[in-house]
């Protein structure tokens, strides 16, 4: 396993040292699971980009209600 030496302010490692404190665990197991957590969350950039595509796709939609499409749906399968 590999060992990495890391700088963090100090009210940082405080609140780092209190939570291991709680949870009866160690500084190492404590960041290493923030970093997976870390590494689990979706890139920003990525979903934003996603979302500008979305949108080009339904430029040309224009508005709707979404009742009445409902509706429209419902009274075609009765």
């Amino acid at each position: 396993m590999a060992k990495v030496m890391i700088s963090m302010p100090d009210d940082l490692l405080a609140a780092v040292d209190a939570a291991v404190a709680r949870r009866s665990t160690s500084r190492s197991a404590f960041l290493a699971e923030a970093a997976r957590l870390e590494l689990r969350r979706p890139d920003p950039g990525a979903i934003a980009a996603a979302i500008e595509r979305s949108e080009a796709r339904f430029a040309d939609a224009g508005p709707f209600d979404a009742a009445d499409l409902i509706r429209a749906e419902r009274d075609a399968h009765r």
